[in-house]
């Protein structure tokens, strides 16, 4: 199918993008749409270099959340044990090690509805931050809902970017969570932008939605203003125990599809392969690499769930002639 406006006219950012441009889009052959995702690609990032980020759950489980996915949740039966909040004596040898490592990005998460200013719990991780703050990484959290004031105290600490995904598209999201809402996600997102973080905000694939729900999701992120700083692109985890422990995995070609799709309409985001990558052959994520990756999560876990071990993934950057990324803003990034 041909395109009503070239795709290498996006990268201006319009003021709006459609549901049915992106579906145009989507719908290319598949070899066109992975080569100009990459030429758009190479256009705004013309290094070879992937961003290595490490994340740690600085306290696990016991959730009040009904995310139908997390094996963190309190309404799921899992056998997850829950850990109380780690202390900043306990968090900083994690980060010390995600930095002697290479990871130039230290996310922390932590199980919880959200956080209010004056909470001991949030005064300790504001304690953290500064202190993680202090090693030279960017520092990212996620800690579910935050309003304003929140947000500011968080950047104030040392935030660089703030994690909230929206999951899915709005429609299918009360299929996945009923204990919040998808506004609820968006009015967090809103804080953050206002206090001036960067937005980490991306969504999970194989949740049994369909293309159009992808689409949906994609049409949100790429209508941010400012788009958001970087796209995480998860792959379903189905664990035993929560109510989606039976979906099938993505199809390979249906997740690199995406990811092209998520480079051309977002051209100065990072693009992130997160949670999944387990499932993914070496060949796969070197696909997801061509089409617009360039982040990765880095280390052997992901809050609970399994990620592929550090030497694998700096053998599998080494075999594809690619090298981790050094810290930049944004702005700093060459526009062409």
């Amino acid at each position: 199918m041909r395109l009503t406006c070239p795709v290498a006219d996006l990268s201006s950012r319009p003021v709006k993008m459609s549901f049915e441009q992106l579906q145009e889009i989507y719908d290319r052959p598949f070899f066109d749409l992975i080569a100009e995702a990459r030429r758009l690609h190479g256009k705004h990032w013309p290094g070879r270099e992937v961003q290595l980020c490490t994340l740690l759950s600085i306290k696990t489980g016991a959730c009040s959340e009904d995310c139908g996915y997390c094996s963190q949740s309190a309404h799921h039966s899992t056998g997850l044990q829950p850990q109380p909040l780690m202390t900043t004596a306990e968090i900083l040898p994690h980060a010390f090690a995600a930095k002697a490592n290479g990871s130039t990005r230290f996310c922390m998460g932590a199980a919880w509805k959200g956080v209010r200013s004056g909470d001991r719990r949030f005064e300790s991780v504001l304690e953290t931050i500064r202190e993680v703050s202090k090693l030279g990484m960017e520092v990212c959290v996620t800690l579910g809902q935050l309003n304003d004031e929140e947000a500011r105290q968080l950047k104030k600490a040392g935030v660089t970017a703030y994690n909230h995904n929206i999951d899915t598209s709005p429609e299918y999201y009360p299929q996945i969570v009923s204990t919040h809402t998808f506004e609820d996600r968006l009015n967090t997102i809103g804080s953050v932008q206002r206090a001036g973080m960067d937005v980490c905000c991306g969504g999970i694939l194989g949740m049994g939605e369909s293309v159009k729900d992808r689409l949906r999701m994609l049409e949100v992120l790429a209508n941010f203003d400012p788009p958001p700083e970087s796209v995480p692109i998860n792959c379903l985890v189905a664990i035993k125990g929560t109510p989606l422990e039976n979906t099938a995995p993505v199809d390979i070609f249906e997740l690199v599809r995406l990811i092209a799709t998520a480079r051309l309409v977002l051209p100065l985001s990072k693009i992130r392969l997160s949670a999944g990558r387990t499932s993914l052959s070496k060949e796969g994520q070197a696909l997801c690499l061509f089409a617009g990756v360039n982040s990765i999560f880095y280390g052997d876990k992901l809050l609970t769930t399994p990620n592929p071990e550090e030497n694998e993934d700096l053998d599998l950057l080494a075999t594809l002639d690619l090298q981790p990324l050094e810290p930049h803003s944004p702005a700093s990034v060459p526009v062409g």
